[in-house]
């Protein structure tokens, strides 16, 4: 149990349903869905595409999403790819002639969105209510307006120079970020949701949506063509696996990072953290040292899956042995290794559980905050970014090319426990996900937290030269850090942001929402 004498948050229990997410209007509809009689992934789909008009600088209907979720009463974990390609007129050569990496607020870092097309598959696979009922929420907000919350409006205006041409009209109020409350509303975007209710993935990757979209991106040069829309499709595919502590980590296959994720914790086996002081030096150092060198390897392997044949050293013990073997408790690492790319990039995730515990993971982004700053003309459809995860370097498995799906950031994750599902969750912030996700592992098994705690705890971030470390650590440590070599930095916002909702062993749902975000758990 918390100390009540300190600001914090109490975990959120229910019996039959709950939502866990970064808004609060979204997990209020997630549950009101499920109340109405529609299962978590209806849920999930609806509170997904609102938050797209909640934080419209993190994700929309422009961009992609990965999801692992589980049949009602099943302990068996589906994986859904739905993240989009580059257009087949991609020409590599063409973008080395313009410079060393594809310029992310261009037409040229836009690839095709992916998300419409696994919520429509989704919807009719496993949801009970159908397209109609699903996106009604959004609609009703996209007209109606959604007040600005406190975070969403610091990373809004924040992002204001990421916008141009038609997109600043779209998201800007007077040529300036809203301000906390004011409503945003997003008109265009909900006639197309209608198309999608009315039509499915036909009323936005054809006809009329479509040919705005590729009129478009084509007028600032892109290659996108009608038929690169109307070909996007999603894929099921099977989770990929690690242990720690006890339990069974599950993540999404490339080409997202989830195997990042298995890689750092098999090199934190080989140090006792849960002897070391959770919110101390020695536990933070060993976490960099161990996502530098993990990260180096995410950047020379992880791509496409069609093109990935290094998956095996990834996850493999032996490949984490090495690393790990390579980390020196008394001093950091030499700036030097690749690391992390520099920009931060924005997400939001969502967890729903029903009554039939059936359990949806879901993570949705468009990369950059308001992803590539272009907007469709006629109905504002913001374009993600994803083709600036690509590299330029030849021969490189993540290298760019026609039909190629970009290496991605965003993971949804569960856990197991002796193979029953103990807790979808997921971790936002760009890069920090993969360590997210380790970190909040170790929290829970080395240091006995609950999901609310692990979630409130401190965190730092080794990306490129730097440690990123949040004000929740004491000045003492701070310096001994400092003392092993590390470059401390104090980042501009808090690092990411988390949910999770927790299976009990005595039938209790029990949930968290990261403070860091305006977002909560709600339950029924």
């Amino acid at each position: 149990m918390r100390n009540f004498h300190i600001p914090g948050r109490s975990p959120v229990y229910a019996s039959n349903g709950m939502c866990a997410t970064s808004h609060p209007l979204a997990a209020k509809v997630a549950v009101q869905i499920m109340e109405s009689g529609g299962n978590a992934m209806d849920a999930a789909i609806a509170g997904a595409v609102l938050i797209g008009f909640c934080e419209p600088q993190m994700t929309g209907i422009g961009g992609d999403c990965f999801v692992l979720m589980t049949p009602p009463g099943e302990d068996r974990i589906v994986a859904m790819n739905g993240s989009g390609r580059a257009p087949a007129g991609i020409d590599a050569d063409k973008l080395r002639a313009k410079g060393g990496v594809i310029a992310p607020y261009s037409a040229d870092a836009v690839t095709i969105p992916g998300a419409v097309d696994a919520f429509c598959r989704l919807s009719k696979d496993w949801g009970k209510l159908g397209l109609k009922a699903a996106l009604a929420p959004a609609i009703h907000y996209a007209e109606a307006g959604v007040p600005v919350a406190d975070r969403v409006s610091s990373d809004w205006a924040k992002a204001v120079d990421n916008l141009s041409g038609h997109a600043r009209d779209l998201f800007l109020m007077d040529g300036k970020a809203p301000t906390i409350g004011q409503l945003f509303r997003a008109p265009g975007q909900a006639e197309v949701l209608r198309r999608i209710a009315m039509d499915g993935r036909e009323g936005f990757y054809e006809g009329e949506v479509a040919e705005d979209m590729v009129n478009s991106l084509q007028a600032l040069g892109g290659s996108h063509t009608l038929d690169d829309f109307a070909n996007c499709a999603c894929d099921y595919t099977d989770p990929i696996t690690g242990s720690y502590g006890g339990l069974d980590l599950f993540e999404h296959p490339p080409n997202g990072q989830g195997a990042t994720a298995i890689l750092l914790l098999n090199m934190l086996k080989h140090f006792d953290i849960a002897g070391m002081d959770p919110w101390g030096a020695a536990r933070a150092h060993i976490e960099a040292e161990a996502t530098k060198l993990a990260y180096d390897t995410r950047n020379r392997f992880l791509s496409d899956p069609d093109h990935m044949t290094r998956l095996d050293h990834m996850t493999s013990p032996d490949t984490a042995a090495e690393l790990a073997a390579l980390i020196d408790p008394k001093k950091a690492m030499p700036a030097g290794l690749p690391g992390a790319e520099a920009v931060h990039k924005d997400t939001i995730y969502i967890t729903v559980v029903d009554r039939d515990r059936m359990c949806v993971s879901l993570i949705y982004s468009v990369f950059h905050s308001f992803g590539s700053g272009i907007a469709s003309d006629k109905f504002g459809v913001l374009f993600q970014n994803r083709g600036a995860g690509f590299t330029l370097t030849q021969g490189h498995p993540n290298e760019v090319g026609p039909g190629k799906r970009p290496m991605h950031t965003i993971i949804p994750a569960m856990l197991k426990k002796e193979g029953r599902v103990m807790m979808p969750f997921g971790v936002m912030g760009g890069q920090y996900q993969s360590t997210g996700h380790a970190r909040f592992v170790t929290n829970i098994t080395d240091f006995g937290l609950t999901p609310q705690a692990a979630m409130d705890a401190p965190r730092c971030f080794a990306e490129g030269d730097v440690l990123n470390i949040e004000d929740g650590y004491a000045d003492a440590i701070k310096a001994e850090l400092t003392a092993l070599g590390h470059n401390l930095q104090r980042p501009e916002t808090a690092i990411g942001g988390s949910q999770a909702i927790l299976l009990r062993e005595d039938g209790v749902l029990e949930g968290g929402s990261d403070p860091r975000k305006d977002g909560c758990a709600l339950g029924y």
